[in-house]
């Protein structure tokens, strides 16, 4: 396990490096014997810095949610980061590339919870039932550590991105707000356009074969660290389309069918 003060220390390294969009190394490089623990802790100590400088927390994310992408960093759950009240974008926002690194987009669902969630034997019955509506929505990642090391050429691990707080940047949320229970989730669509181009198509079955498995998942897992998801958070269930590299000039339109639509642009 990291001390406290090297876990804090790279925590102020992250801060700094989205302050100033600049990477820092990857910390499994230069900590070869980190552990998934050591991972969370950097999160929760960034976490713990924007509650100091007057952020709120208003929502997790989930991330890592399909079997391809686990298989790819050797890993057999989702990981999951905070949301805070800086994160959440309206509609149609328009993005400043130049304040990014390795900005790119994600399409998936966003639950809006009115009643808390909390482990350690949640279902995704009692997501069903805690969650007001569900929205689509756009996640906006970077990449404050190396995803190619200046060093080895390595690909980071998934600690980097845990300690990355997964990899999240912004959400941007649109479209028609729905029940849980009046739509069929699962079969769920996205199509998403770059500059009214069709780029990526999803369907949200392929989060853990219903996103709201993935919400039990996170009230679950936090549950070990006397934690779980409150009335009025976001939480965002997981990607079901590939991330879309994200460039000035571009436009993200994602068409949810019944859903409606949610849009982005960079500058």
């Amino acid at each position: 396990m990291l001390d406290r003060e090297t876990v804090q220390g790279i925590a102020r390294k992250l801060e700094d490096a989205e302050a100033n969009a600049t990477q820092i190394a990857q910390v499994s490089e230069t900590y070869p014997d980190m552990e998934m623990a050591d991972a969370y802790a950097i999160q929760n100590a960034w976490r713990e810095l924007k509650i100091a400088s007057g952020r709120v927390i208003r929502g997790h994310k989930i991330g890592l949610t399909s079997r391809a992408m686990q298989q790819a960093v050797g890993i057999d759950e989702p990981d999951y980061g905070f949301l805070t009240d800086e994160m959440f974008l309206g509609e149609g926002a328009k993005i400043d590339t130049s304040r990014l690194i390795e900005p790119k987009i994600e399409a998936e669902l966003a639950f809006v919870l009115n009643r808390d969630l909390t482990g350690p034997d949640c279902t995704i019955f009692d997501v069903l039932d805690a969650t007001a509506y569900v929205i689509p929505a756009l996640e906006l990642l970077d990449a404050r550590i190396e995803r190619i090391s200046g060093t080895t050429g390595a690909r980071r691990r998934v600690f980097d991105t845990i300690s990355d707080n997964a990899a999240n940047c912004a959400i941007i949320c649109g479209g028609r707000p729905m029940r849980p229970m009046d739509f069929d989730m699962r079969r769920e669509q996205a199509l998403v356009f770059r500059n009214g181009v069709i780029e990526e198509t999803g369907v949200a079955a392929g989060v853990l074969n219903h996103p709201a498995n993935g919400i039990a998942w996170l009230a679950n897992r936090l549950h070990q660290w006397g934690e779980g998801l409150r009335a009025g958070e976001t939480v965002l269930s997981g990607s079901f389309i590939r991330p879309i590299d994200a460039r000035a000039g571009d436009t993200f339109t994602a068409d949810y069918g019944d859903l409606g639509s949610v849009s982005v642009s960079f500058t």
